[in-house]
């Protein structure tokens, strides 16, 4: 009777609310000339399932005329006995247990207590405030973090605006200066539109998880070295992924042969690939996704503010000259062919954020649909007027640039004269390989300990084991003493603990672009033209006695 019951509630919508107790009492009360069944006949659903509507029925007749259906008992879970000599999971062992693989392996990741000084840039205090250190591996590339331009700004928008955004954008979070940023964004990279995030991990993740996600059969095409933000939103799109090998085309290519024109495809891929310092093949790319249908996802976070006349990143520095005279969107650079663009606040614009940029209808898409943008508090307004001021800056300022470029070049050059092993590539990234998690470890505290240089060595799974190296970023902040005393520190390091040269690399046949037989120097992406190091280069020549081809 229990179970006909339960069945019954779930079956009319008339004794659904009914209780079981009164349901009970309507169908074992003889009285009442079984009250249930009459309740049934008054019902248009449960009368109809009966086959009758009018005259009384037995309970034996209902058997008869209502077809057989076997009704599966709920299967409640056993009762787990809980004797008193069990012993709960043992969470903290389980995370000692986690943590001492990741010590086995030497990826253990220490932090440092580092401080930076905004008026003694590059600068730093550690735990003890007196005791200060020259910074040589932050992302803050160009000194941003700490320009008035910003600074100023920031003040009296906290002032007006006071600290946090208020909510979300939808809710209280959506002010003026946010548009305004996304306007300067869109501008910048020559597309209708733009949404900024609170990380630009945030923004990799939520975009392509979304877009990816939306697209009916989508697949992405992902280079091998693509950030972890990107891999992510790869994952949670739930599309189908093929991995290209880093920046080989014909690889890529391939992979995009196997898959129907039809079907929508996403290639994702970076401008500079900020551990081994690479720059992403762009043009090419952009030529592969017009012939098989695919748009484009290109990362530019460690290029934006970095290249370009205006600092939109590698994609506007291929045709520098054209975006310098005609900085505006269709004027036929590369800049204008890529689909989706993505950018952050937080690296060479010197605070904090993410961002995208494309069309609108694309941006407006991932805007109504990404949770990563919709349930997410919006950045504060004092940090959105001063990543506005910056953006507007360095679309003029070619200074701190120029400087960074040379400043890296110099840093290159001393070292790869000791044979100290840099992997080689085109950008402001100078990776000093050790090949080994302890040494790259022990070469960053002794640089820290000893010589007063904060560089954190990079391990697995950042970057692959054996290839462990040091990450050096040169800013404009950096003067001559500095670099002498980096390269001296590194040379004394490397003699005393005898660590592999270029030439050590050599003999082993090479490792991460190092030490490669009959390999070609990369040119850098800044020429002396655009540096204008070419009239330096030519006044030395003149004073010198000597001509310049």
């Amino acid at each position: 009777m229990e179970v006909a019951l339960m069945q019954a509630k779930k079956s009319c919508p008339f004794i659904h609310v009914t209780s079981t107790s009164t349901l009970k009492r309507l169908s074992n009360n003889a009285s009442s000339g079984n009250g249930l069944l009459r309740k049934a006949q008054q019902c248009p659903v449960m009368s109809q399932a009966m086959g009758q509507q009018a005259r009384p029925l037995s309970t034996s007749s209902i058997a008869a005329q209502t077809p057989t259906k076997t009704v599966k008992a709920e299967v409640k879970p056993t009762p787990v006995s809980h004797h008193s000599k069990s012993k709960h999971f043992d969470y903290e062992a389980f995370y000692q247990h986690e943590l001492e693989k990741k010590h086995q392996d030497k990826s253990y990741r220490y932090f440092n207590n580092i401080n930076r000084l905004a008026q003694k840039f590059p600068r730093a205090h550690t735990a003890r405030v007196e005791d200060e250190v020259t910074v040589w591996c932050a992302n803050d590339y160009l000194g941003m973090g700490r320009n008035p331009v910003l600074t100023e700004t920031m003040k009296r928008t906290l002032d007006r605006y006071g600290a946090g955004a208020g909510g979300t954008r939808n809710i209280a979070g959506n002010a003026d200066l946010h548009l305004r940023l996304e306007s300067e964004l869109a501008d910048l990279h020559h597309k209708e539109g733009a949404l900024v995030f609170s990380s630009c991990y945030v923004a990799n993740d939520a975009t392509l998880s979304t877009v990816a996600g939306k697209l009916p059969g989508c697949v992405i095409f992902s280079d091998a070295l693509n950030h972890a933000s990107m891999i992510q939103g790869v994952r949670h799109s739930g599309a189908q992924k093929k991995i290209f090998r880093h920046n080989d085309m014909a690889h890529l290519e391939e992979l995009l042969q196997s898959v129907d024109p039809s079907v929508p495809k996403i290639i994702a891929f970076e401008s500079v690939y900020s551990m081994c310092g690479s720059i992403g093949p762009i043009r090419e790319i952009v030529d592969l996704a017009k012939k098989y249908g695919a748009i484009t996802f290109l990362d530019e976070v460690h290029a934006v503010g970095m290249y370009g006349p205006r600092g939109a990143g590698v994609a506007e520095h291929l045709d520098y000259d054209l975006n310098a005279a005609q900085p505006t969107m269709g004027n036929g650079s590369v800049l204008d062919e890529i689909d989706i663009i993505t950018g952050t606040l937080g690296k060479a614009y010197g605070v904090v954020g993410g961002y995208i940029a494309g069309s609108a209808l694309f941006v407006d898409m991932v805007r109504s649909y990404a949770p990563g943008f919709i349930f997410t508090t919006s950045l504060p307004p004092a940090v959105v007027s001063g990543a506005l001021e910056s953006v507007k800056y360095l679309k003029e300022s070619t200074v701190e640039r120029e400087m960074q470029q040379i400043n890296t070049r110099d840093v290159k050059s001393r070292l790869g004269e000791l044979g100290i092993p840099v992997v080689p590539n085109p950008s402001h990234i100078v990776p000093v390989l050790l090949g080994d998690a302890a040494a790259a470890k022990l070469a960053s505290d002794e640089l820290l300990s000893e010589h007063g240089i904060y560089v954190q060595s990079i391990n697995y799974p950042t970057v692959p084991r054996g290839e462990e190296r040091l990450r050096i970023t040169p800013t404009p902040g950096h003067n001559g003493k500095m670099i002498d005393h980096l390269v001296d520190s590194l040379e004394r390091i490397w003699d005393r603990y005898d660590f592999k040269r270029v030439n050590d690399w050599v003999e082993q046949g090479g490792c991460a672009g190092v030490g490669v037989e009959n390999a070609v120097p990369p040119t850098p992406m800044w020429t002396d033209k655009q540096l204008g190091l070419d009239k330096v280069i030519e006044e030395r020549a003149v004073r010198s006695g000597t001509s310049v081809v």
